[in-house]
């Protein structure tokens, strides 16, 4: 896969805005800003990460899902390839190759 095959989107921007409110495992709700989305053969992704960030903290990647009523929802990635793939999509748009001169 590569940059190209894949399109930026604003699936959840549109919806949600700029921030968006997910819980925790202790069900404490966390702000995360959406850093970037992107549709990989009709299926949405986004990068997200916490508004306030601590040392250890990274982007989260997600995919992005509706559901039947067409709201939409954030999905774990659990397959390995599926979320090295989006990681590297997402590395590749964030740290764009620069030009030798």
């Amino acid at each position: 896969m590569s940059a190209p095959e894949a399109q930026p989107t604003r699936q959840l921007r549109d919806v949600f805005g700029d921030d968006i409110i997910l819980y925790d495992e202790g069900q404490e709700s966390v702000v995360y800003r959406i850093t970037a989305e992107l549709m990989l053969n009709g299926q949405g992704y986004a990068m997200l990460e916490k508004a306030k960030p601590g040392k250890e903290d990274e982007p989260e990647i997600f995919r992005v899902a509706a559901k039947a009523d067409g709201e939409l929802e954030l999905e774990t990635i659990d397959d390995d390839d599926e979320w090295e793939n989006i990681s590297e999509l997402f590395d590749e748009w964030t740290f764009p190759a620069e030009d030798t001169i």
